[in-house]
């Protein structure tokens, strides 16, 4: 019998047929594996940078004033108590924030000292002086000043808040524009300034403390902050979430006779905290807020869908 050195037209077609059932499979079976891996690591990076922005917020509302928190629709818009903020068309939440960072303090050579102490010692002040112990203004001016990016925010510029005095947040703070309580010192906020001694405050508006109720215990604020989702996408169904700062609704430093707002302040700072932000939400009950920002990618969308995830974070 002679040997045959290749295939029959029938073999060929089986081999044909094989390889080719063959391929499919291994086709599907690498665009299967690619898509898992691409939803993992998609997954993954929806994770990471939602709980980043999510936390990022967090801190920052954790040394806040808590009775300066305000929510908006828009950033120019009418504003309202974080807690009558009910329903998701508020996407703009705004706090006057205390400085944690000037009262972490300082290194002084020996140890980590706080620029400001929160003590008012009432049988040292008067209606002209406000006696800190153990506050250093000059410290804070340079805490203030490395915060701020050097852009023109300094000591002069800080107001005070009373611990355990009483406050509305419509009128108190600066946040409707209205600085005549504030102005003479009658609202939840009293700008001060250094008078040149390190452990001293004065007024920075030209009235003094006479017949106000000063407080022994306080805490000093150089700023608001304000996060806003904007450019919001309505073909996408996406935005991007800031933050701003270095703005004080409690001063007039724009010179147009009203308290400084996030979108009129005249040195004030924004940063991009996420894009492809699909939501940015808040409530509040009594002095606890709750916030969830939602941000999505679509990559995987050839159903026509999306893919998201949500976190959420509580805030005492």
């Amino acid at each position: 019998m002679k040997a045959r050195i290749g295939f029959t037209l029938l073999e060929l077609v089986f081999v044909i047929i094989v390889m080719g059932i063959l391929a499919k499979f291994g086709v599907e079976l690498l665009a299967q594996a690619y898509s898992s891996y691409l939803q993992q690591r998609i997954y993954a990076e929806l994770q990471t940078k939602s709980e980043i922005a999510v936390e990022y917020i967090a801190k920052r509302l954790e040394y806040r004033i808590k009775d300066s928190t305000i929510a908006r629709k828009v950033k120019a818009g009418n504003f309202v108590s974080i807690s009558d903020a009910s329903g998701t068309d508020y996407t703009v939440l705004e706090w006057i924030g205390y400085d944690v960072e000037g009262f972490r303090g300082y290194y002084n050579g020996s140890y980590f000292k706080p620029a400001w102490s929160g003590i008012i010692d009432l049988d040292s002040s008067s209606a002209t002086t406000l006696h800190s112990p153990d506050t250093n203004t000059t410290a804070e001016d340079n805490i203030i000043k490395a915060l701020s990016e050097n852009n023109s925010t300094t000591v002069d510029h800080i107001g005070l808040y009373f611990i355990g005095s009483n406050s509305d947040v419509t009128k108190d703070y600066g946040w409707d524009g209205d600085l005549t309580k504030i102005n003479a010192q009658q609202g939840a906020i009293h700008p001060v300034k250094s008078n040149g001694t390190i452990d001293e405050f004065i007024s920075s508006t030209g009235t003094n403390f006479t017949g106000i109720d000063v407080y022994e215990y306080y805490q000093l604020a150089w700023s608001a902050y304000g996060i806003v989702l904007e450019n919001y996408n309505t073909t996408t169904h996406t935005g991007t979430l800031m933050i701003y700062y270095n703005y004080q609704p409690w001063l007039d430093r724009d010179g147009d006779g009203q308290g400084d707002q996030l979108t009129n302040a005249p040195f004030v700072i924004s940063h991009t905290i996420m894009k492809n932000v699909s939501a940015f939400r808040f409530m509040a009950i009594g002095s606890i807020i709750k916030i969830q920002v939602c941000v999505k990618s679509d990559i995987l969308n050839n159903d026509g869908g999306d893919y998201g995830i949500c976190k959420e974070k509580t805030i005492m």
